[in-house]
Parts: C-alpha cells; structure tokens; sequence
C-alpha cells in the first residue's frame, strides 16, 4: 500500500516536473501571456473601483501643501496703498436776480497775486484760502467792478452794483450738483488798508468783495450773506 502510494506521488512529481520543463522552454509566450492576463484583470478591478486609493491622510497633506504653497505666493504679492482722495465742493456760478448777475466761479489754486488777477479776467474769484461747499465756513468771493461805457471783457463789470444790495437781498450760488441759496445781511465800504476778511468756521457765510486788482490800494464794497437753504440739482428739474 505504501508502495503504491510513493509511485503515485512520483508519478505526481515527475509529471510536474515534465510541465516546468515545458513552460521554461516556452517561457516568453508564457510571460507575455502572463503579462496580457495580468494586466486584463487588473483593469477589470479598477473598472470595478476595487483597487485600493491612497490614504485620507496622505490626501490631506497633499491639499495643504498646495494651500500653503498658494498662501505663500499670495503673500508675495505687492498691494498698491492709494493716496486719499481730497474732495472739494466748488462753486461755479453766482446769480445775483436784483442786480441782472450771472457769472462764472473761477476757483484757482494759488493764491499769488499775478494767478488771482489772471483769474479774474475769467470771472469771479474764490479766493483758495476760503470755504468752500465741503467746509463750513466763510467763502470769499471777488469780483472787478467798471463803469466805462465800454469794456471789451464782460468779466471786468462782474460785480457791478453790489453796493446797491439791501438786507434781504437774494445771492444764488451754483456748485455741480446744488444751489445754495443766501441772503445779504450787511453791505458797506471798506477802506483799501481795512480790506481784510476774517476767514471764520463754523458758519456758512458769503463775502463779496469788489476789486480792481489784488494789489491795488483802492477802496472796495463788500456785501455778507448767510446761508439759508441748500437744493439739489434734482430737485430743481
């Protein structure tokens, strides 16, 4: 019995060995094989969504490495700082109905006296040191005066007949977007050494002043008015 059984085990063996001797002749095709089998079932189990991924771990440190890489970029960006924008409110016409006025506001920047008088032969002038609508405060404005007969710039009578001006009188200011409206309440002379104007806050005022030039020693008409109503230019149409 034992006998048999050990034949039949080398019968195994030596079967065994014969198909390895074989398969190692073949050996190639038998890889290639192989290789196709391989490959064949290893795409059915990604097709099938078996194969294992990546741990949620590694997944994480991957994301943050590209959040930090980003962040760091970001960082090295240069933002521009902006300079403050100043605003201003300026006036742009006068309007005086008891005189017939309607001249345009010039607002230069210097206040030399050669640029304030260029800037009269355009028209009235705010003087650059005075409120204006943004501010509460005193606004000047300037203005030539003739009585020639004749004048060939019409800007040279823009403050005609301000001294006739009673209390009570209306004065129409024109900025962009509004219309302020203020009322005389004093108008009187000054002596070209007591022309000076206190530049107060915190009250809206208008001051006209005549002027034959800023230089001149002339004596000059002045008219205050305060301010009593604001309107939009919306409001108007």
């Amino acid at each position: 019995m034992v006998t048999e059984q050990t034949s039949s085990t080398g019968d195994v063996i030596s079967q065994m060995g014969s198909i390895f001797d074989e398969i190692w002749e073949r050996k190639g095709a038998f890889f290639v094989v192989f290789f196709i089998l391989f490959s064949l079932f290893y795409g059915f189990l990604v097709w099938i969504d078996f194969v294992p991924e990546k741990p949620e771990a590694e997944i994480v440190a991957v994301a943050q490495a590209v959040v930090v890489a980003t962040t760091t970029q970001v960082a090295q960006v240069e933002i521009p700082v902006l300079a403050p924008v100043v605003v201003f409110v300026n006036p742009v016409r006068i309007r005086i109905e008891a005189l017939g006025t309607d001249v345009v506001v010039v607002n230069p920047q210097s206040d030399t006296i050669a640029d304030l008088d260029a800037a009269l032969l355009k028209g009235v002038v705010r003087h650059p040191d005075s409120a204006d609508f943004k501010d509460t405060g005193t606004m000047v404005l300037f203005g030539h005066s003739s009585y020639l007969p004749t004048v060939f710039n019409k800007n040279f009578k823009a403050f005609n007949g301000i001294q006739k001006l009673v209390v009570g009188n209306v004065i129409h200011i024109d900025s962009d977007d509004a219309v302020y409206e203020y009322e005389v309440t004093k108008v009187y002379k000054v002596m070209a050494s007591e022309a000076s104007v206190p530049l107060e806050k915190g009250e809206a005022k208008l001051i006209l002043v005549t002027c034959n030039s800023f230089g001149s020693k002339d004596d000059r008409y002045v008219v205050e008015a305060k301010l009593v109503k604001k309107t939009l230019a919306q409001a108007i149409k």
